[in-house]
Parts: structure tokens; C-alpha cells; sequence
């Protein structure tokens, strides 16, 4: 294994809906699964969709660079290209933003493109992208 990976379990209240979302629309392969969680494989990370119903979604937030960002979120980054890809993929699937796909903190250190949204259970995914990937960490 060339670097670590993440393993995230989450709550969903339908491993049909879960299955659509992250097996068909953003295309991670299924692994392992039983009647109760599914395993799939986000990008060579392993994330793991639990049903259980009375845990979903969350609507906290707090601002960030002029927008309500959800405080419970997972995601990705990616490199700039398979961001612009994904969020075509998104786009031309209907999918419904949070935060629309855009460039935050343009200008400064850290600029990246980010774009928020929620699977069927509500749960809040963001991916985004950074030009220059020493920006990640910057201060």
C-alpha cells in the first residue's frame, strides 16, 4: 500500500438509495455487504453505509468563505480535472448542490474548487480540488 486509507462508516435509511448513489452515480465499486451495511470502494478508500435510519443527515452548519457549510461531511480531493469530471457527472445526473460547484478562497492561500451535496440519506459529501496540491495544508 502506497499511502494509508481512510475507512468511514456512516448511517443510511436505504442501502437501495445508498447502492444508486454511491455505486451507480459516482461509479465505487461494491465489496463486501450483508442486509444491514455495504461496503464500497471511494477512490481506494473504504466507506461503509450502515442503515440505520434515526441517524441520518445533520443540519448544522457553519460559515465558510460565504457559505453554510455543513459541519458532519465527508469527501475527496481530487486532482483539478476529475473535479471538473465529477462535477459534470453531477450535473448532467440532476444532482442537487448544497453548495454549487465554484471556486472558495480565490486569491488567497488555499484556493480550491469545492462543491457540496447530499446522498439520499442526507448525508454530506464534499469534493475539491486545489491547483496547486502544496495548498492543501497551507497556512
Amino acid at each position: 500500500m502506497s499511502h494509508p486509507r481512510f475507512h468511514l462508516a456512516f448511517p443510511v435509511h436505504d442501502l437501495a438509495a445508498a447502492r444508486g448513489f454511491y455505486g451507480d452515480l459516482l461509479g465505487c465499486p461494491e465489496g463486501r455487504s450483508s442486509p444491514e451495511w455495504v461496503d464500497f470502494d471511494l477512490y481506494g478508500h473504504q466507506i461503509v453505509a450502515h442503515l440505520a435510519p434515526d441517524e441520518c443527515g445533520s443540519a448544522d452548519t457553519n460559515p465558510v468563505d460565504g457559505h453554510d457549510v455543513p459541519v458532519r461531511h465527508f469527501g475527496l480531493i481530487l486532482d483539478w480535472d476529475a473535479w471538473h469530471a465529477l462535477a459534470d457527472r453531477f450535473r448532467a445526473a440532476g444532482q442537487r448542490f448544497i453548495i454549487e460547484p465554484g471556486i472558495r478562497f480565490k486569491g488567497q492561500v488555499g484556493e480550491q474548487a469545492t462543491m457540496f451535496l447530499l446522498d439520499p440519506s442526507g448525508n454530506a459529501l464534499e469534493f475539491k480540488a486545489f491547483r496547486d496540491e502544496a495548498m492543501i495544508f497551507a497556512k
